[in-house]
C-alpha cells in the first residue's frame, strides 16, 4: 500500500464531512492533515491576522503533501479552497474531490443525517 500525506481541504461549516473523511483516509493508511479551527461552524470570531495565519498554516500543510482532498458538499468550494487548490495545482500536488467519490459521499450524508 502507497502511504500519501493527505491535505484535507474546504469550508469550515462542513466539520462533520471533514471529520468523516479524516477517519476514512486515516484508516486506509494515510496521513491526513485537516483544519485546525472550525471558525464557521463553531461559530468562532477570528480577527483578520488569525485568519492569514490560519490559510498560511494550511499552506504550509498543502507544502508538505502529496495531495489535497476537497471537501466539495453539494458543489460549494468557497474562496479560500480556491486558493488552495490553485495553489496546490501551482505546486504539483494531486488535487481530488469529495463529488467524485460517490462511496464517500454516501457515508458523509448518511453519518451527518444520523448524527444530527
Amino acid at each position: 500500500m502507497s502511504r500519501k500525506k493527505i491535505t484535507l481541504c474546504g469550508s469550515t461549516k462542513f466539520k462533520k464531512h471533514f471529520e468523516i473523511i479524516n477517519r476514512q483516509l486515516t484508516l486506509e493508511g494515510h496521513l491526513v492533515y485537516s483544519v485546525g479551527v472550525f471558525g464557521h461552524s463553531e461559530k468562532i470570531t477570528l480577527t483578520d491576522e488569525q485568519k492569514r495565519d490560519l490559510d498560511t498554516v494550511h499552506l504550509l500543510k498543502i507544502d508538505n503533501s502529496d495531495a489535497i482532498f476537497v471537501i466539495d458538499v453539494d458543489g460549494y468550494i468557497g474562496e479560500s479552497t480556491r486558493n488552495e487548490i490553485e495553489y496546490a495545482k501551482l505546486t504539483k500536488k494531486t488535487v481530488k474531490y469529495l463529488s467524485n467519490f460517490p462511496d464517500l459521499m454516501t457515508i458523509c450524508d448518511f453519518e451527518t443525517i444520523a448524527n444530527a
